[in-house]
């Protein structure tokens, strides 16, 4: 069922080597896999019956190549507040790797070392969701896993760290909108496949 009222689309880019493994990929621009390029050219057919009044996507390239081959890369902004989660120590590692050195270590909780904390990655969530609600119109966005979850937290008006409860796999397509107004923000589909 369609709303009357302006979605955000969020599109996770596709599959990386880094992304497979499980490594946290914050600022590294690791390519797509071929699996990823493959995932990101079936987004074209999956979006091609909606309309969008912008494009945006995070300056990765991973993002950007995910969106290209979408075919909605001509137009695409790039914003730079919606690059990934910086990781800083962490950055190209495992959670299993953290764990072994840092025992009940949480990414939505504790953020990383030289990196964000979840007020960080909060703040350029929050101007995100300023931006869409004063655009007031269908935007499809491009971007990684735990930037737009904490963005999807934000958008509900809930602390970074709600950004926990929400998984994204890669190629996936979830949708922000509204239940009855504008003053009611709803996830209305998450981590389509």
């Amino acid at each position: 069922m369609s709303s009357a009222f302006p979605e955000i689309y969020l599109v996770r880019h596709g599959e990386t080597e880094w992304s497979r493994s499980g490594r946290h990929t914050g600022r590294s621009d690791i390519p797509l896999t071929e699996v990823g390029e493959a995932a990101a050219r079936k987004l074209a057919e999956r979006l091609s019956d909606h309309s969008f009044a912008a494009v945006w996507s995070s300056p990765s390239a991973r993002a950007r190549k995910t969106c290209a081959l979408a075919g909605v890369g001509s137009g695409a902004v790039i914003r730079e507040d919606l690059a990934e989660w910086d990781y800083g120590a962490y950055e190209g590692i495992t959670t299993k790797e953290i764990l072994a050195g840092r025992p009940g270590w949480q990414l939505f909780r504790d953020g990383c070392p030289n990196g964000e904390t979840p007020v960080d990655v909060g703040a350029r969530a929050d101007a995100v969701v300023e931006a869409l609600r004063q655009a007031a119109a269908p935007i499809l966005i491009f971007s990684s896993s735990h930037f737009l979850r904490v963005l999807a937290a934000r958008w509900l008006g809930l602390p970074p760290e709600g950004g926990a409860h929400f998984v994204l796999d890669t190629a996936s397509i979830s949708v922000l909108g509204y239940e009855h107004d504008l003053t009611e923000p709803v996830i209305r589909r998450w981590n389509q496949r």
